[in-house]
């Protein structure tokens, strides 16, 4: 069986709706570019179909793959996330002790995870260190590169 894809609800809205505008606008946008650059003739010299066609192939692709993940779906239950120890679903405040700086984070499946908006991966080196931890709680992480960073959990967020 394939590892389940965790999700909170807001994830699984994201990714249905993604697959749904893929399907219904992104598709028939594509099968129209293709169109337009057969009309330039031949097709062995033809960019325009050679670059439509190979978008073609990643936007069926990624459909595939949103297909694949929505079969494997767990939904994060945020009602029965324990409030006081850090697991997937939990919102933290840590400060990083060598910057000297708080940081804010999601932890999150890794289908989610976009550290842009603050959601970081439960198996990502941050992510997976701070699981099981509690506010007041001192977490080293150890990064791929091999440095070591610390952390102090400051406290967990709604």
């Amino acid at each position: 069986m394939a590892k389940p894809i965790m999700l909170s609800q807001e994830g699984l809205k994201n990714l249905e709706n993604e697959l749904d505008t893929l399907k219904t606008v992104t598709r028939k946008e594509i099968a129209e570019k293709i169109k337009i650059a057969r009309g330039y003739g031949d097709l062995s010299e033809n960019s325009e179909y050679d670059e439509a066609k190979n978008e073609q192939a990643k936007i069926e692709a990624r459909i595939l793959e949103i297909e694949a993940m929505l079969k494997n779906v767990q939904l994060i239950d945020d009602s029965a996330t324990d409030k006081d120890t850090i697991g997937i679903g939990s919102k933290v405040r840590i400060l990083n002790k060598s910057m000297n700086k708080e940081f804010v984070y999601k932890i999150v499946g890794s289908a989610e995870a976009n550290a842009v908006e603050g959601k970081i991966s439960d198996e990502s080196p941050v992510g997976k260190a701070l699981m099981g931890h509690k506010a007041g709680d001192d977490v080293t992480v150890v990064v791929p590169a091999g440095a070591s960073l610390e952390f102090s959990v400051l406290e967990l967020i709604g």
